[in-house]
């Protein structure tokens, strides 16, 4: 069945970006619809509160735009009319406080994503923006009206403007299942292919060590790959390893995996000793202890530290015991483990890949698509976490919707 026009503009997506773009769009006095699969707003948004609700960083921007490397010269425009400092101040007028954290993080002080969301929908209503939820886009129709699938059948909907905020393809479950992929692919849009970005890694663990350290964390590690290391912490689940300082490496681990196959991560489980340190702490007589009481006294090593060095020198062939102090001092600060390949990209925390930026101009439109605007982490950038992931999409997010109100005005 088809309606008539309702409104000037649909946003597809009801996530930071898609919603940042609303809030742009409707400021600028357009009428705004919101259209989404999912039964209401900012499913994944709730889910990423769930940790504390990381909304940016306040690291100076330079160092900031550096995180997100080969992107970051495409990202820039956006950040610097919507920074860190502003999204903080926009958090404040919705009634909700922000501090920055030890590392430089910054939250809200309620920890908290749903009372910030509540108010956002509160003022985005008071403003005019529409929803419409469990709306599935398709594309569009002959005549450019763009399709949606939901509990009333087919709808079509024309509109002056689009903004597409459908999100990448992690954490499927929450609404953004990459779908979109296909219907801008057959409009001719660049797309690169959508891959797990901040995610684990799988590994070939033995029944022992996967049914006794599943789920326990590696604290105060440092991970190395490609001349990279990482402090932080890493976790052991069933499969692999996942975790903070493993998402750090994520990109770079992920690359080496897709061309070689495999990559060999090293970890250092005692990173603030230097090799002599180590060495003269594992040449003190063991007497009557256990090796791994041994090792346990002697560096203060988690049984899940210990059980990786087990694990490893198994892997490898070689017994623990038999090596020399100094050998096993080389081995602790860099124990090798096989990564054999990347979690799948539903458990992701984000996606890499994306809508070319070469595919848009510099207000967000694509430029085989007149009047369809294009934001968040559909756009093929990556960033670690801390901040960044928010960050960009919701600054994309505004300019899009910026570049969608100049559209209308042209």
């Amino acid at each position: 069945m088809s309606f008539p026009p309702a409104n000037d503009v649909a946003v597809i997506g009801a996530g930071p970006a898609g919603l940042m773009a609303a809030e742009v769009l409707a400021q600028g006095g357009a009428r705004v619809t919101v259209y989404d699969a999912m039964p209401s707003a900012g499913r994944k948004f709730l889910m990423a509160g769930r940790g504390g609700l990381n909304l940016t960083h306040s690291e100076p921007l330079p160092q900031f735009l550096a995180r997100y490397r080969e992107a970051a010269p495409r990202l820039e425009a956006a950040i610097d009319a919507f920074p860190p400092d502003a999204l903080r101040g926009w958090c404040q007028a919705l009634g909700e406080e922000t501090f920055v954290g030890s590392s430089g993080r910054v939250f809200p002080k309620s920890f908290k994503a749903s009372p910030l969301l509540r108010a956002w929908l509160r003022r985005l209503g008071a403003s005019g923006v529409q929803f419409a939820f469990r709306q599935h886009w398709t594309g569009w129709d002959g005549d450019g009206r763009l399709l949606f699938e939901g509990p009333e059948g087919t709808r079509a909907v024309a509109a002056d403007a689009t903004v597409l905020a459908l999100g990448g393809a992690s954490w499927p479950r929450l609404g953004s299942d990459g779908a979109w992929t296909a219907i801008l692919t057959a409009k001719g849009i660049a797309i690169s292919p959508l891959r797990p970005a901040n995610s684990g890694f799988t590994v070939a663990w033995s029944d022992l060590f996967r049914d006794r350290f599943a789920g326990q964390p590696l604290k105060g590690v440092a991970l190395s790959f490609g001349g990279r290391s990482i402090r932080g912490e890493a976790v052991v689940t069933r499969s692999g390893i996942e975790g903070g300082a493993i998402y750090a490496l994520s990109a770079e681990l992920r690359e080496a995996v897709a061309a070689s196959g495999a990559a060999m991560l090293r970890v250092a489980l005692k990173p603030d000793l230097d090799h002599d340190t180590l060495a003269a702490r594992l040449s003190m007589p063991r007497a009557k202890q256990s090796f791994s009481n041994f090792l346990r006294k002697a560096l203060q090593l988690s049984p899940v530290a210990i059980g990786l060095l087990q694990e490893t020198a198994k892997m490898s062939g070689i017994s623990l015991s038999s090596l020399s102090a100094a050998g096993l001092a080389d081995l602790v600060n860099a124990v090798p483990v096989r990564l054999d390949g990347v979690a799948p990209i539903a458990r992701a925390i984000s996606s890499a890949g994306g809508i070319a930026f070469d595919a848009l101009d510099a207000d967000f439109m694509l430029r085989h698509l007149a009047g369809v605007f294009a934001a968040g982490e559909m756009l093929d950038w990556e960033a670690p976490t801390g901040g960044y992931l928010l960050q960009a999409s919701f600054a994309t997010g505004a300019a899009a919707g910026r570049g969608a109100l100049r559209w209308l005005d042209r």
